[in-house]
């Protein structure tokens, strides 16, 4: 899969988030271990603790159907180049990843970063 196409998705879905009150919208892109893209965005709550995160939105779409590995995920929002994902989200990515682990695929600019999982959470929780 190239990952340009997953940015496109990632890009299309953060038109879709749901954040009157933030106003920071985040769209995420998916690959599984079996090549199937799903895509999430992030929604919020006026119970802020409530919130979804784009990347778990786009996770737990992928669980629903049964997936349960990543090879990686394009996370995008208009407000930000390099739009990381936050720490809760890096730990549910942590825990499932594919064997060869996550690439986590930014947007700077016009230009794609690359960085692996494992680099944005050293000494993920495992059980």
């Amino acid at each position: 899969m190239d990952y340009n196409t997953l940015m496109e998705k990632a890009i299309e879905a953060s038109k879709n988030a749901y954040i009157p009150y933030s106003k920071f919208p985040v769209g995420a892109c998916i690959l599984t271990g079996n090549d199937k893209i799903y895509t999430g965005c992030n929604f919020e709550n006026a119970s802020l603790g409530l919130t979804i995160c784009a990347e778990r939105n786009a996770i737990g779409s992928a669980i629903a159907d049964g997936e349960r590995k990543i090879k990686a995920i394009a996370i995008y929002s208009p407000e930000r180049d390099n739009c990381y994902p936050c720490g809760a989200c890096r730990q549910v990515l942590h825990e499932f990843k594919s064997e060869n682990g996550i690439d986590v695929i930014l947007k700077n600019g016009n230009e794609l970063v690359i960085h692996k999982i494992e680099d944005l959470l050293p000494g993920g929780f495992n059980l």
